[in-house]
């Protein structure tokens, strides 16, 4: 199997913050031979550890996740002790599923633990009715002092990786494999990825908080855990409250970074994840949701969005994703239907740009565009270069994949296999342009490193291609972990087979960039997001049968895995 091969170093995670913060690795999860509570699996596991205080007696708030049908009613959702005796708890809905059936997304359950160590485990089971109803309490009241200002829970409980990736709370996902490589990659940057960033707000980019979370989802490792629900703590202290949604007020805008009104730093996917997760809806109300998406659909500082109508129109691959990823995820968070008409909205605009460009050169498969206004030149057509920008496409099709799961939009997958052919046939620089005085990589992707043009084209020539990467692109070959999600995506839908023989072969290919000594550069820290965000989705992808998806509705990825 592909990017399948390095053993995983699960580096056990030590206290970076403050004495009072604990800090332990995940357990390992439990054998199916192991002893296990009636009317409960393996897979239905929770640990509750230990966060942050000294205080024995702690208020627990678990999230659990749900695939969609599985449970209608929390009244059929008990807590176990591991005798299988019922514990006193409170429970709620906290998530529906919208976009599908109706039935329960997520729940809250909340009871009292005396935590005389650093773990103590439970189990949730679903069927019978709740006997020992508890009286729940606001999610703030389980909150204790930490650093930075900020409270955060006392314990934090995690679940099975299968459990919660047979959930579909980010997406299908398949559990990481003890020897996989690109666990390992992670596991490795983590090293340095793991200290909240407090000094660089650029860290905080491609949206820290739900790279750590989906990092925890397909592992279930508290530490990953720990260093999400901190970082959301951290991000959502500094979205502005007040005032209107709009420059130069910027209500819903992050203020950490002194751009409040720039919305690429503005995130809902991680308000889902952390209510999903871990309970927690203290940090936000529908009120503060639609000021962040009204400063989306206002396009802050920049532009309001719509569609692409002009040669001479500003446009980026990542606000465009992001802006459509985002308000998807605002849909599934609230169920308004307003944030699914803008869904439907971003749709039909991208469609629409990569199937008739307005600069009239015909559809390659990319959302071609111009580099001159993609840095924040002026226009000037007789010294431009039309073409895309491979890696930060990868966020526009990471907002489709996500668009594709809720809507089953079937113009989505013609998209997406439309650029994976794009990028297979335009978008890595060849080998034999790789040489002394030009070989961008960075030496530690190795001879068979892979590497993208920093901004690739189907149109200009090789000479204009290779003096942007001499002046912007050297060791942009960072950027390749990521862009393995567009390769994987256009695989899953791909109905030619002479096509998915290619993708194929990148793929494969593309295990060197999962390269160790490549996973410990830390610079910049955004890296850390941007590698990962998307990328957890692609050891599912790349799972199915090639042009799978194609026939596939989006309820189809609720099949189950085994670990």
């Amino acid at each position: 199997m592909v990017l399948v091969g390095v053993a995983v170093m699960l580096a056990s995670g030590t206290s970076v913050c403050a004495p009072a913060r604990h800090t332990v690795a995940a357990p390992p999860s439990t054998s199916a031979r192991e002893a296990v509570p009636a009317d409960t699996t393996p897979d239905q596991r929770i640990v509750v550890h230990r966060n942050a205080g000294r205080d024995v007696d702690v208020l627990v708030s678990v999230g659990i996740p749900f695939s969609p049908g599985a449970l209608r009613d929390t009244r059929l959702l008990r807590i176990l002790d591991e005798s299988g005796a019922e514990v006193p708890a409170a429970v709620h809905t906290t998530l529906l599923w919208y976009a599908k059936d109706g039935s329960v997304r997520a729940a809250r359950a909340q009871f009292h633990v005396h935590l005389a160590g650093d773990t103590q485990t439970f189990y949730f089971s679903i069927g019978k009715p709740r006997q020992r109803d508890l009286p729940g309490w606001p999610y703030a009241n389980g909150l204790v002092p930490d650093v930075q200002g900020l409270k955060v829970a006392a314990a934090l409980a995690t679940l099975s990786p299968v459990w919660l990736c047979n959930s579909l709370v980010a997406g299908p996902q398949f559990p990481a494999p003890p020897n996989e490589a690109y666990a390992n990659y992670v596991a490795t940057q983590f090293q340095w990825a793991k200290p909240l960033p407090v000094n660089d707000p650029t860290a905080w980019l491609f949206d820290r908080p739900s790279t750590l979370f989906k990092a925890y989802i397909r592992t279930g490792r508290f530490d990953y855990l720990q260093a999400a629900d901190l970082s959301y703590h951290f991000y959502m202290k500094y979205i502005r409250r007040d005032g209107l949604a709009m420059s130069p007020f910027c209500a819903g805008g992050w203020t950490y970074n002194d751009k409040p009104c720039d919305v690429k730093y503005v995130y809902v996917e991680p308000i889902l994840l952390a209510l999903a997760l871990t309970g927690d809806d203290s940090e936000h109300d529908l009120v503060t949701i639609d000021k962040m998406m009204t400063l989306w659909e206002n396009g802050g500082w920049g532009n309001r969005p719509g569609p692409y109508t002009s040669p001479s129109q500003h446009f980026t691959e990542r606000m465009t994703g992001l802006g459509l990823l985002e308000t998807v995820s605002a849909y599934e968070l609230t169920g308004d239907r307003r944030y699914l008409e803008r869904v439907n909205d971003r749709i039909g605009w991208l469609y629409d740009h990569q199937r008739d460009n307005p600069d009239g050169l015909g559809n390659d498969g990319s959302w071609r565009n111009s580099w001159r206004l993609h840095e924040d030149d002026s226009w000037d057509p007789s010294k431009d270069v039309r073409g895309t920008s491979p890696w930060m496409t990868e966020n526009i099709v990471d907002g489709l994949w996500h668009a594709w799961l809720v809507t089953g939009d079937p113009r989505i997958p013609a998209m997406i296999t439309a650029f994976g052919r794009y990028l297979e046939q335009y978008g890595w620089i060849k080998p034999d342009l790789l040489h002394y005085e030009h070989d961008w990589r960075n030496p530690c992707s190795g001879p068979d490193g892979q590497i993208a043009w920093y901004w690739s084209s189907s149109h200009a020539d090789t000479k204009a291609l290779s003096h942007i990467e001499d002046s912007d692109g050297w060791y942009s070959d960072a950027h390749t972990v990521e862009i393995a999600l567009p390769v994987a995506a256009a695989y899953y839908f791909e109905k030619d087979p002479q096509q998915s023989a290619a993708l194929k072969h990148r793929l494969d290919a593309l295990t060197s960039s999962y390269n160790i000594d490549c996973a410990k550069s830390a610079d910049p820290l955004r890296r850390f997001n941007w590698n990962n965000r998307g990328s957890g989705v692609v050891a599912w992808l790349i799972r199915q049968p090639p042009g799978s998806g194609a026939a596939a509705a989006p309820a189809a990825a609720a099949t189950r895995v085994t670990p």
